[in-house]
């Protein structure tokens, strides 16, 4: 995988290789399936494909449904509104019921910026977060999405996945790529400071941490993939072993990565964290990296923030 490719495509790449062989694979979409990259599995798999149009609410009542009668169901739709308008169904139809149903949020966070509030998905992870019985997923790139797909395949838990909708950089150089659901990886070890991230914002906390060595700052960089179940463990290591944590995520500064991180941190181990997100506010129209510049979410600002963070301590 040397070119960037979205997410969402190499997770429809790897549904259609395992649907092939298992029939009980089936994929629900609303409204889209071209702006999901499952146009690509309907056209291989029409029996194993289900497009219920502009009603949210209702696919993820009838992907339960498909789950309870012992299909994997897995549902490809746009964050925004699959989260906010069909929250009841995957509080109550999903995960009150217990049903395995893979729910993936495409074009999660700022992915379509210049279209503004009504399509940004910011506020999400503070939703599903609140709901017991369900799991929550943001994988770091393309290949760990495809290492992720085959373990939701016969996964008998609800999950919540969510994705970007644009292309990125691949963090992973090896074919081989270990993914546990629950457990976070520290793909780069320091003793100074700790950027966990998630999502597409890994890359950017690994090329802080390339800025950042150049000033002799040693930077640790843990990929948070999995947002629920948390990885309490890896958390409060850092908290003992670095001197100041930074969270850094695609996200409301409020119920995300950085409150999740933060709960652990003070209960456990207090140490100083900084929570770097979208601020309490409609979020300004904008391609994404611009979006990101703005509020200092890029490589420059998360660096220019962390030199901050380390000279008040």
């Amino acid at each position: 995988m040397n070119e960037q490719i979205a997410s969402k495509q190499a997770i429809c790449e790897k549904l259609i290789e395992k649907g092939k062989k298992d029939k009980d694979i089936v994929v629900l979409t609303s409204d889209s399936r071209g702006s999901a990259s499952m146009a690509p599995f309907a056209d291989t798999l029409p029996d194993q494909f289900v497009e219920i149009g502009i009603a949210e609410q209702d696919m993820v009542g009838q992907a339960a449904g498909l789950a309870a009668a012992g299909k994997k169901a897995f549902i490809a739709s746009y964050a925004a509104f699959l989260s906010m308008r069909s929250i009841e169904q995957i509080k109550v139809d999903v995960a009150y019921s217990e049903v395995p149903v893979s729910v993936i949020g495409i074009s999660g966070g700022v992915s379509y910026g210049p279209l503004g509030m009504s399509h940004h998905a910011v506020q999400d992870i503070a939703a599903i977060r609140g709901i017991p019985n369900i799991e929550l997923i943001m994988p770091a790139s393309p290949r760990e999405s495809e290492v992720m797909v085959e373990k939701l395949i016969d996964y008998n838990k609800p999950v919540y996945v969510r994705v970007e909708r644009n292309p990125i950089p691949e963090i992973y150089h090896s074919e081989n790529v270990s993914f546990k659901i629950g457990k976070a990886k520290t793909l780069k070890k320091g003793d100074d400071l700790t950027i966990i991230a998630c999502g597409r914002m890994v890359n950017t906390a690994l090329q802080t941490a390339e800025k950042l060595a150049q000033k002799k700052i040693d930077c640790r960089v843990i990929n948070n993939h999995t947002l629920k179940p948390l990885d309490d463990d890896t958390i409060i290591k850092a908290a003992v072993e670095t001197e100041a944590i930074i969270t850094l995520e695609e996200h409301s500064i409020y119920g995300g990565l950085g409150s999740a991180v933060s709960e652990v941190v003070v209960q456990n181990n207090p140490a100083p964290v900084k929570v770097m997100g979208l601020p309490d506010e409609p979020i300004v129209a904008g391609k994404p990296a611009e979006i990101f510049k703005h509020y200092g979410l890029d490589t420059a600002g998360v660096a220019q923030t962390a030199e901050r963070l380390l000279d008040n301590m």
